[in-house]
């Protein structure tokens, strides 16, 4: 994903470029982005005769998908949508395990340590991408122990408020935050999650200023939106959208770069705040070192479903956009949405206790 942070608000420490964008002295990041874009296309280079002996005999026994959430939530619900269809189309069981906790860091290092042999996957996302900066400390490094096999849907949050506010839209919004500052309670599912960086990011490109209150989960953030207790949040569509619908939350904006097709009237962000874009995705990793054949078969199949009318429709229920492509491109997505989202928890000074 990529995305550009404005002239405005421009955060302590950060320079731009000649295109606008922020830069840091973070260079490590860079090499580290580029090491895995490499690796993200390294496959074209592998013995074709390999991955056909390969493929033709892959999966012979049950796959795991480990999901870093519990079961129905977004992430869960995006991964038995595609494990049923890859259960049918490989004729062997793609079977879901929820492994929450840590942020998605405890599913992420089970698939990491896990044999690189294409029967443990990751259902990764970009909290995977935040945590990379986020955390001081880890046991691993996500950018350099998976491997990309394939995006599956992009989502973007909402910034909605409780029907009490006096803001029906974003410029009233910025207008009533920049006359009442520190006044607004601004909601999310934690500290660091893509709730919180969604609304740092719109509070440094406006220079508004919001107070942030985190809570343990979207339900609890949610539930306090609702009764009045947090007034803005940026919350992922998919789970906000019938309560949008039913009138009990008011949309502002999506956060995606283009307007969603679950809420065609709704603005984008972007069109009173340019360059702002902030999105959620969910997409299959594995354990690096995996066979490059097994990877390319997983694409392949990933990709036909998502061709699947069905399984669109379903993803579109959902608030969200199909994201297909090659591994390379979800590895490129990953890297950029690492390197953007490490700019805006720096810039934030976000630390975790």
């Amino acid at each position: 994903m990529t995305g550009r942070i404005s002239d405005a608000g421009c955060a302590p420490g950060f320079s731009r470029d000649g295109a606008g964008r922020l830069k840091t002295k973070a260079n490590a990041v860079r090499l580290v982005r580029r090491e895995f874009l490499r690796l993200a296309g390294v496959a074209a280079a592998l013995p074709a005769l390999s991955r056909v002996a390969t493929a033709q005999t892959y999966p012979t026994q049950p796959v795991r998908i480990v999901v870093g959430f519990t079961a129905g939530g977004a992430f869960d619900i995006v991964a038995r949508l595609m494990g049923q269809w890859l259960s049918e189309q490989l004729r062997q069981p793609f079977m879901v395990e929820n492994r929450p906790g840590a942020g998605t860091n405890i599913a992420t290092e089970a698939v990491i340590r896990a044999a690189a042999d294409g029967y443990t996957l990751l259902l990764c996302g970009a909290a995977n991408a935040v945590n990379a900066t986020l955390y001081e400390t880890l046991n691993f490094n996500f950018i350099t122990d998976i491997a990309p096999v394939a995006g599956i849907i992009r989502f973007p949050n909402v910034m909605e408020v409780n029907p009490s506010f006096p803001a029906k839209t974003v410029p009233e919004f910025i207008a009533y935050a920049k006359a009442n500052p520190g006044k607004i309670n601004m909601g999310s599912a934690g500290k660091g999650t893509t709730q919180h960086l969604s609304g740092e990011l719109f509070k440094m490109m406006t220079g508004v200023d919001l107070v942030h209150v985190p809570y343990r989960g979207a339900p609890q953030a949610l539930a306090d939106l609702l009764g009045g207790q947090v007034q803005v949040s940026f919350d992922p569509l998919p789970a906000s959208i019938e309560l949008i619908k039913s009138g009990k939350l008011r949309a502002l904006a999506v956060t995606t770069a283009a307007r969603s097709e679950a809420l065609p009237d709704l603005p984008s962000l972007g069109e009173f705040v340019p360059g702002y874009e902030a999105s959620g995705w969910n997409g299959v990793c594995v354990p690096k070192n995996t066979p490059i054949d097994i990877i390319g078969k997983l694409n392949k199949e990933i990709g036909a479903g998502l061709a699947d009318p069905k399984i669109r429709a379903k993803l579109a229920e959902l608030g969200g956009m199909v994201l297909a492509g090659s591994p390379a491109d979800f590895g490129k997505l990953i890297a950029e949405d690492t390197e953007k989202w490490g700019k805006v928890v720096r810039a934030a000074n976000i630390k975790l206790e």
